[in-house]
């Protein structure tokens, strides 16, 4: 099976972190995975997020988890999305910890128990404060930065994993492995006439086992799933591109104006070319505070 589809992360610090404070339209980000670890802390607004096949709604200020190696996607409501984004490298920890691997942390607001919230906030709280470094911009940032995260994964690592599980609770490596396939191979042929017939031999499955796989997986149907990610690459052309909004819709698998008319504005609350004016000018990609 070939190498599956996934977000490498880059610009990490020799420790294995990476901290991004973003600015960014609001939107869908279409399923994926990379290895490391990631922190997810809205600054505004609601995100929707789906790990392996599970719905999870993200409030500001509030804080999830997403473990190395898992299917997941993202659901910006608001226009615009402010958010923080920590990846972190477990193969570049192990000398805190060595079986780290081993350590899966489970920490979305809605899994979380009486008994837990306490520490939750208590991390949401280190959070703040890193964020409030980040405005002071101070020579040693990096390093005070870096220490925060540090506790903030000790915290995580403490009162939020299990040790000794597998890569997903959920979740056999084969099902991880037949996701991964089909996430892949959707990336690479979105642009094309893609069938179920297609997926599915991709695979090597009937259609109608196809079919109940990705849903009990994956929370949604293949084809929902397709068009999906077909209007991600959507809207980042209308975003990032001058052409005509019927090229783009072409040049990503659409070719019904009326379907992909509806199935954008389902997805977006907004027709496409509403994004465009909305987006001009383009938002910078960097972290702001409104005043």
């Amino acid at each position: 099976m070939e190498q599956p589809y996934y977000k490498a992360v880059q610009s990490a610090s020799p420790m294995g972190i990476r901290i991004r404070f973003i600015t960014t339209p609001g939107g869908y980000h279409p399923l994926h995975w990379h290895e490391e670890l990631e922190i997810l802390y809205p600054l505004n607004g609601e995100i929707d997020l789906r790990i392996d096949g599970s719905l999870h709604l993200l409030n500001k200020k509030n804080l999830a988890v997403i473990e190395s190696s898992r299917v997941h996607s993202t659901y910006a409501h608001d226009k615009t999305s402010m958010f923080l984004n920590i990846h972190l490298s477990k193969k570049l920890l192990e000398s805190y910890l060595p079986d780290i691997e081993l350590h899966q942390i489970c920490c979305t607001p809605d899994t979380i128990a009486d008994e837990q919230f306490p520490a939750y906030r208590q991390i949401c709280e280190l959070v703040e404060q890193l964020t409030r470094l980040y405005i002071m911009d101070t020579p040693v940032y990096s390093l005070e930065a870096e220490g925060l995260v540090l506790q903030i994964l000790a915290r995580l690592l403490r009162e939020f994993s299990t040790a000794g599980t597998s890569m997903s609770s959920s979740m056999d490596k084969l099902t991880m492995d037949r996701i991964r396939s089909i996430i892949t191979y959707t990336e690479q042929h979105f642009r094309e006439p893609v069938s179920l017939g297609d997926a599915a031999g991709h695979l090597g499955l009937g259609k109608e086992y196809f079919c109940r796989f990705f849903k009990k997986n994956m929370g949604m149907s293949f084809l929902n799933y397709l068009g999906e990610v077909r209007l991600s690459h959507v809207y980042q052309d209308l975003l990032n591109t001058d052409a005509p909004i019927g090229e783009i819709m072409e040049n990503n698998g659409f070719t019904n104006q009326k379907l992909f008319n509806r199935a954008f504005k389902g997805l977006y609350g907004l027709t496409p070319s509403s994004v465009r004016r909305l987006a001009r000018p383009q938002i910078p990609m960097h972290f702001f505070l409104p005043s």
